[in-house]
């Protein structure tokens, strides 16, 4: 049987083209995508396409935009055998990460891909980035199950687990990396795939759960030598606000002003959430490293370890949309879940 693949444009450089007449850039009709990149029709499968209408700036992404998008894939989940996603690159890391917690027991490939230039343009990235994740998604074992079962990221070359990646480079073809997690899967002149790395359910055929309540009370509060009272404070203070993400320094340190180690304990002793995300690039928070990292372990700070801050905010979205309780929250965050936290 041919297997099936869904491709899903929901916008983005990489499905851009430019009008012969005004010059400008402008989205093409993706029904038309085999006349566009002719060598697809070489694949042995079957490939279907759904455009969003109207397409959106990856800048505009939202909780209302992942449910739509993690629906469509719900909806169509037992048609295909795999999904690929094209996104603008400067959220896809956060589009990634949030459908990794909201499609729970995933069996199958969802992978997001796009380009630093538009797939007309000569130099296009976007062609093989295009080829490559339509392979992997369709890629089976013997026994029929594929060799990918999770929310992933593929550009150049490299295929990522998506709540572990992030945007590292507005120019270069390499634009995302994965810190703290290897690859995937690297492709040359053949695929190797890191069987040690990737996801394979414990037991196969487990119904798709879908988390579609959101909570978007989240706030990112990044730490800087100089930082004020009065913006803290601000921070905390906004309404409603249920949890935050501190970005600090190295393993996990902030500065130990009593101010600010008040502030924090305020928050979390009036039931607030504050994750310890660090602003490096590898490595992870350690709270009793540094005694620094240490008082905020004492004003309620929960430690992070070496979540991205993408997967930080949009596991407290689906955590919080989850449980109306915090406590259970917090102990879950710590947890990983989907492969997040090594």
């Amino acid at each position: 049987m041919d297997r099936k693949i869904l491709l899903i444009y929901t916008g983005g450089t990489i499905g851009m083209k430019q009008n012969p007449d005004t010059l400008l850039l402008e989205p093409f009709d993706f029904t038309q995508i085999l006349q566009e990149v002719p060598e697809l029709r070489k694949f042995g499968f079957v490939i279907d396409t759904y455009s969003f209408d109207p397409v959106i700036d990856s800048s505009d992404a939202n909780p209302a935009f992942w449910v739509r998008l993690c629906e469509l894939i719900g909806a169509n989940y037992k048609a295909y055998d795999g999904f690929v996603v094209l996104h603008g690159t400067d959220t896809m890391a956060y589009s990634a990460s949030a459908l990794s917690f909201m499609l729970e027991n995933l069996e199958k490939p969802v992978i997001f891909t796009g380009s630093q230039l538009p797939i007309g343009m000569l130099r296009t990235d976007g062609k093989e980035n295009l080829i490559d994740s339509l392979e992997l998604a369709a890629a089976c074992d013997a026994h029929g199950h594929p060799y990918v079962s999770e929310v992933c990221i593929y550009f150049e070359n490299e295929l990522f687990r998506g709540n572990r990646t992030t945007k590292y480079s507005a120019e270069n073809f390499s634009a995302f990396r994965s810190p703290n997690y290897p690859p995937l899967a690297e492709v040359g002149t053949h695929i190797r795939y890191n069987n040690q790395a990737l996801y394979h359910p414990s037991r196969w055929g487990l119904p798709l759960l879908m988390h579609t309540q959101l909570d978007n009370r989240v706030a990112v509060l990044k730490i800087f030598p100089g930082i004020s009272e009065a913006y803290v404070r601000a921070v905390l203070a906004t309404e409603g606000l249920r949890a935050v993400v501190l970005e600090t320094f190295g393993s996990g340190n902030a500065p130990s002003y009593p101010w600010f180690l008040q502030a924090l304990s305020d928050f979390t002793a009036a039931g607030g959430i504050v994750v310890n995300i660090t602003q490096c690039q590898t490595g992870m928070v350690d709270m009793g490293a540094y005694a620094n990292g240490d008082t905020l372990r004492q004003a309620g700070v929960v430690c992070g370890r070496d979540m991205t801050t993408e997967a930080a905010v949009t596991k407290l979205f689906v955590l919080l949309g989850q449980y109306s309780d915090n406590k259970t929250v917090a102990i879950k965050l710590e947890i990983s879940s989907f492969g997040e936290i090594s």
